[in-house]
């Protein structure tokens, strides 16, 4: 294989994206559909019988649901389209969080059904952070209760983006037969008996183009709106061919203007070829898509580098898996190239690493290349240090990119080995299961030996233990899921608190006046030193700091985390002779203790925002329901023929919540709930 870099013609050709939606929204089916119609697969799984090539994993086949983001490439129309496949349930939210920090462009799937959906808005947001592009499927047109214009209001009012429909259904529901393409006034046609390889287009007949002009008229309104140039030919009356409406979308696309709609049925095999041409048309290349600012890790000031495969490198590692006990790092290069065998600087932890081998990827099968060039999404064996969130790049010329967004897990579980046999086997596994997902913690007891292992959900945690049976062998005893709480204060106190004691064979004296007051709900924390501190060593003032921040995560309730604080270090008296750093760091920690007891402290709980889909006649049982789990309703509205209940509610009151909605609504009610907040349920 050559090792010259390719040209900016292959750069423009490439197409970085991922498909986002909510559980259940069809995201897997939809992925399957793709490969399949671009030949990488030659026959079509299904989500439903546990053969989806996205969903490798047997919890995933056991569930029917995604777990773990897939990462796979094909062929469409002369373009290369590196496509991962994200999780929808909620405890699996950093999976979509890393895939959208690498991703050029995204297709949000929704249900013709049940329209924005509470994943779907969350995903939907956190791409909005990384200002990508995106397109909209309206998936599952064939199901009973199917509102396209519904879907298209949810997208507008949910999700606060301007949608632009550029095709309609021919029917909805069991009389969904076709779709009418809004730009070339045809309509299209997939063929049953070839699964939907096979479609057609044909011209609208005169009767249909009458039935579909309001609506093409309003799709132009639309876009001239986001384009001068679509909004000067629209006021003169001008035909506008469809290219140049093509180039205008493309525009206002990339620029976030807008949000191309396209529908279909995944499932029945209607749809997908033109939503993958409009990937095509209107999701940008690496070229076109939003600059990779970082920082020079010496200076600190801003740096970037162009994504070119002959600049110098940047590349980010956005998920590590450990394969068969081998840790295997997944990578978007930015700019530059890599070549297996070569070492290049782990920029986050200031080291040097090596890169044995490079994968292109197909869901859990890889394929050896001897060079990864800007634009790429790829795997590479051989680094040590590496972790999700790490920078690489060349020594002589480094670059630090933008870290992902920190997640805190919100329940907990009592875990331990069931004999000694298998006590350093859990740990070791641990250790492998907290290098591939930043959300996970595990702390010891270092008083029982107990490890309490951490996590964003009930389901996240099930996984893990079926992962460790199956991939390991371990299993483990548990105990009851607790859910993580945080600790603030109600009201300001100050304090002074001194340290004098003889350790060692030395006097060690330190004092520490601080003073605490609340701040509002998820500001954090925040330490400010108000006194001189020029009167005072530099070591006196870390030690200081170290107290405090030892203190801050083991608060006096139950050793919580403290938030929403304001630490004020207002004075540091002193003895001399005997102050010392050791001195001051135990007052601090004293004092913050002594402070936080003084001013009213208080436990912050997870609160889940919950939402419920329910036929009318159950609307009595399920706010009966939710009132008897602590929740606060905040809306009751029409959905699909149905209620749509939305409610905050405490997580420790939602443990086996499924079991009584099915029971107190026939089974005929489904929920979905998120994380929201650390607080006090009013």
């Amino acid at each position: 294989m050559s090792r010259k870099p390719l040209s900016s013609k292959y750069l423009q050709s490439i197409r970085n994206i991922g498909i986002i939606a909510h559980i259940d929204a069809g995201k897997t089916t939809l992925s399957e559909r793709i490969l399949f119609y671009s030949g990488r697969i030659h026959r079509l799984g299904e989500v439903h019988e546990g053969t989806a090539t996205m969903d490798f994993m047997p919890e995933e086949q056991d569930r029917g649901i995604t777990i773990a983001s897939a990462v796979t490439s094909c062929q469409w129309r002369g373009h290369v389209v590196n496509l991962i496949d994200t999780p929808g349930h909620v405890d699996f939210t950093v999976e979509v969080e890393r895939s959208l920090r690498v991703l050029d462009g995204a297709i949000g799937v929704f249900c013709a059904v049940s329209g924005v959906e509470p994943q779907s808005e969350t995903v939907w947001r956190q791409s909005e952070s990384y200002h990508v592009p995106k397109l909209a499927f309206v998936n599952k047109m064939d199901r009973l209760g199917a509102d396209f214009d519904a879907v298209l209001t949810s997208i507008r009012e949910k999700l606060g983006v301007v949608p632009l429909a550029l095709q309609v259904p021919d029917g909805q529901g069991q009389d969904f037969s076709g779709v009418f393409d809004l730009l070339r006034m045809e309509r299209l046609e997939f063929d049953a008996d070839s699964r939907g390889a096979e479609y057609s287009r044909r011209p609208l007949t005169q009767a249909e183009r009458e039935r579909v002009a309001p609506r093409r008229e309003a799709m132009l309104e639309t876009l001239a709106d986001a384009h001068d140039g679509i909004m000067e030919a629209y006021l003169a009356g001008q035909d506008i061919p469809a290219e140049t409406l093509v180039a205008a979308i493309r525009q206002a696309t990339i620029a976030l203007k807008l949000v191309p709609v396209l529908l279909g049925s995944a499932l029945r095999n209607c749809g997908v070829q033109p939503l993958m041409d409009a990937v095509c048309d209107f999701l940008p290349s690496p070229l076109e898509a939003s600059p990779q600012c970082g920082v020079d890790p010496a200076s600190g000031l801003p740096k970037s580098f162009p994504p070119d495969p002959e600049a110098p490198l940047s590349a980010l590692v956005f998920k590590v898996v450990m394969d068969s006990g081998r840790k295997q790092s997944l990578l978007r290069i930015y700019s530059g190239h890599l070549v297996e065998g070569e070492s290049v600087h782990n920029a986050t932890r200031d080291c040097e690493e090596r890169v044995a081998r490079v994968f292109r990827l197909h869901a859990d099968r890889r394929e050896k290349i001897e060079i990864a060039r800007a634009g790429e999404i790829v795997a590479a064996v051989g680094l040590r240090f590496g972790v999700t969130g790490d920078t690489l790049c060349r020594a002589d010329n480094p670059i630090l990119l933008e870290q992902m967004a920190d997640y805190k897990p919100v329940i907990s579980l009592a875990i331990e080995p069931r004999n000694a046999e298998e006590a350093d086997k859990l740990d070791e596994v641990l250790r492998r299961y907290l290098v591939e997902d930043p959300t996970l913690s595990v702390v010891r007891d270092e008083d029982t030996g107990q490890v309490v292992l951490s996590g964003m959900g009930e389901l996240h945690l099930e996984v893990l233990l079926e992962r460790m049976a199956r991939e390991h062998g371990v299993h483990p005893r548990t105990g009851k899921p607790q859910v993580v709480h945080q600790e603030t204060v109600t009201r300001a106190a100050e304090v002074t608190e001194e340290f004098h004691r003889e350790l060692g064979e030395a006097l060690h004296y330190g004092a520490v006046r601080l003073a605490v007051e609340p701040l509002a709900r998820g500001q954090g924390r925040e330490v400010r030193v108000e006194c001189d501190r020029m009167r005072f060593p530099q070591a006196w003032m870390e030690a200081v700091e170290l107290g405090l921040a030892d203190g801050l995560a083991c608060g006096v309730l139950g050793g919580y985390p403290v938030q929403d604080v304001r630490l004020r270090v207002l004075d540091l008296p002193r003895r001399e002779g005997e102050s010392s750093p050791a001195g001051y760091r135990m007052a601090a920690a004293m004092a913050l203790k002594s402070v936080l007891a003084e001013a009213g402290p208080q436990l912050l709980e997870p609160i889940m925002l919950v939402e419920l889909i329910a036929p009318d006649a159950f609307v009595g049982e399920v706010v009966g329901l939710l009132g008897s789990k602590g929740a606060k309703i905040e809306s009751i509205l029409d959905r699909g023929g149905n209620k749509l209940i939305q409610a905050y509610a405490p997580l420790r009151q939602m443990f086996g919540f499924s079991t009584f909605l099915r029971s107190a609504t026939q089974g005929r009610a489904s929920f979905s709930m998120k994380f929201a907040k650390f607080d006090v349920l009013a």
